[in-house]
């Protein structure tokens, strides 16, 4: 399958290392062979035909902060131009979430989707401005579009719920979706810290942003609650549907009269057809959404099946790795591979 990458951060890097070190697996279980005949970042791209040379790829990279100096590269060359001249199969969109504007991801998605591209991506932004039309453009060109890693990182939040429990009907979906405020609480209810010593350490150790605030106020959570409710409740909904209530005024001592009373707080979101929510909540010690440090957990509530809940690592280039090769392997089984 012949790839181009968009956007060669921390996640198309990581993409790229799992290609060269499951290159044998991919081959003798699935009949894949990825091929990635063009990568662009912010300053230029890197395009070969005949297949990248990754290692080479990844040394260019990290030397010298662009893929515009590998031999051949073009700087100033722009992903828009890539995906409308290189031939491929398959763009991977993998630049950072804008949620106001969903760019310049959402039109990546939606060129490659009009050059006859399946998309592959763990941007938030264009899903949270236009899953609809998306989804509804996907369909239209026949191609195919995976955002798996889009929620939860690793955690297979959204294959789990289309597939494996397709002969349920989802009553509601709740989920501990952010690591960085899980790890804040859990810090603060583990040791009674204050949440602006815990949020200094977090950055310090890169678990939070310089400017953590789509993290603690809740609308990186909010995000994905909206993609979840699009993409397995069916509900043509916007960011501004989620009604939405940070961390910032958990302190130390709310955590321990939680914990005294044998709960913990931890920031739900919550998708129901009738409510779309992110807030502080209680939740007993022992439950699987009480997760600790930068997990993630998701519980389903069924009609037949009653609660089904899953939890794993949300966050990460390795981790999330995870979800846009799954996604790469069923549109491989999806095309017949």
């Amino acid at each position: 399958m012949r790839i181009i990458i968009v956007g060669f951060g921390n996640l198309g890097r990581g993409i790229c290392r799992a290609f060269i070190g499951k290159a044998d697996f991919f081959k003798k279980a699935y009949g894949l062979i990825p091929k990635v005949v063009a990568v662009a970042d912010e300053c230029g791209a890197a395009v070969d035909e005949n297949g990248l040379d990754l290692p080479r790829l990844l040394k260019t990279a990290e030397s010298h902060g662009t893929v515009a100096k590998y031999p051949g590269g073009r700087r100033g060359k722009l992903a828009l131009d890539l995906i409308e001249e290189v031939s491929a199969d398959l763009v991977f969109e993998l630049t950072p979430t804008n949620i106001k504007t969903g760019e310049p991801g959402l039109t990546h998605i939606k060129r490659a989707m009009q050059s006859g591209k399946h998309v592959i991506t763990s941007n938030k932004g264009p899903l949270v401005v236009a899953f609809k039309e998306l989804d509804s453009m996907a369909r239209k060109q026949g191609v195919e579009f995976r955002y798996s890693a889009s929620v939860g990182g690793a955690v297979p939040v959204i294959g789990l719920a289309k597939k494996l429990l397709c002969g349920n009907e989802i009553l509601e979906i709740r989920g501990v979706l952010n690591g960085t405020t899980n790890y804040i609480l859990s810090r603060m209810s583990a040791e009674g810290v204050p949440q602006e010593m815990i949020i200094q350490e977090a950055q310090e150790l890169g678990l939070a942003e310089k400017d953590p605030t789509l993290d603690i106020d809740g609308i990186d959570t909010a995000c994905k609650i909206t993609i979840l409710a699009n993409s397995v409740l069916g509900i043509d909904a916007k960011l501004s549907d989620v009604k939405v209530t940070g961390i910032r005024r958990v302190t130390p001592d709310a955590t321990r009269l939680a914990q005294e009373a044998g709960q913990t707080i931890k920031l739900v979101g919550t998708a129901r057809r009738d409510l779309l929510e992110v807030s502080p909540k209680l939740v007993p010690q022992g439950h699987p959404l009480a997760v600790s440090g930068t997990l993630n957990a998701v519980t389903f509530k069924l009609d037949l099946a009653g609660e089904i809940s899953i939890t794993g690592f949300g966050a990460g280039p390795k981790e999330t790795s995870s979800s846009l090769l799954g996604d790469l392997i069923d549109v491989h089984r999806t095309l017949g591979g």
